[in-house]
């Protein structure tokens, strides 16, 4: 490589570093500015004090797990039996699995709205429990094109087809299959698209709030509108969340290489 090549790499990525950290640092520095004269943690303290922001961070939390586990249940069997058996289908379910991306959250959610009101054949909007079922049901939705793919790729790195063919001699069946051979062969994948999911339902807000939901993103957008330093503390919060997420991606990727390097 050129030193022409490489001094141009070297500016286009100091100037991305720029672009995203000068902000970033401007953001945490105001967020520090509570208390007159000084920096200190008091906008923290004080969001992190809030009984309103510890709640509806572990409904946020709460409604993440459920997510996974609904995306986990919905996408591992159904990227495997496509690996699997129908192999033809696959271009069919990466064309669905992207259409949330260009099918706005609110639209979703307005359909959810009109088809399971209170006056519809199945009135899930009438019980904070069916409305929770709803709201994990849009997140899974909107998650779909992550962990579809985090799993799909997991998939392609085994032989799918001779570990189900030695499971199945050896008697097992097709739940025993999945959830004692497949799985566990695609656990970093699933993990990646876990954390994925974690970051998207944490920081969501339009599915929430149309839903009436004491969610995190509704709480944010709240405080946003009536507090001076706390939303800046919020937001920088919310940056932290996703980038621990997006470690957390990295280290089981390694663990997943140091894993096929013992092999």
């Amino acid at each position: 490589m050129s030193l022409w090549a490489r001094l141009t790499g070297w500016i286009v990525v100091i100037f991305g570093l720029m672009y995203f950290l000068i902000p970033l640092m401007g953001l945490t520095e105001f967020s520090l500015k509570a208390r007159r004269g000084v920096y200190s943690l008091d906008a923290y303290a004080k969001v992190i004090g809030d009984p309103e922001f510890q709640a509806t961070f572990g409904y946020s939390v709460f409604m993440a797990l459920v997510t996974i586990v609904l995306g986990v249940l919905i996408v591992v069997p159904t990227a495997f039996w496509v690996r699997l058996k129908m192999p033809w289908a696959r271009p069919y379910v990466e064309f669905i699995t992207l259409m949330p991306l260009v099918i706005p959250a609110i639209v979703i959610v307005f359909g959810y709205i009109r088809l399971y009101n209170t006056s519809s054949w199945l009135p899930l909007t009438g019980s904070a429990m069916g409305t929770n079922l709803l709201l994990a049901f849009g997140y899974t939705t909107l998650a779909l094109p992550y962990m579809y793919r985090a799993v799909d790729t997991g998939l392609r790195t085994i032989d799918v087809a001779t570990l189900t063919e030695a499971a199945q001699s050896l008697g097992a069946g097709w739940a025993t299959i999945l959830g004692r051979v497949i799985l566990p062969n695609v656990l970093v994948a699933v993990l990646s698209g876990a954390f994925l999911t974690f970051a998207i339902v944490i920081g969501e807000f339009t599915l929430a709030a149309l839903l009436d939901r004491p969610a995190f993103g509704p709480y944010l957008q709240r405080i946003g509108a009536n507090k001076p330093y706390e939303p800046f503390a919020l937001a920088v919060i919310s940056f932290g969340i996703t980038w621990a997420c997006m470690g957390l991606i990295q280290l089981v990727t390694r663990f997943s290489k140091h894993t096929k390097a013992q092999r």
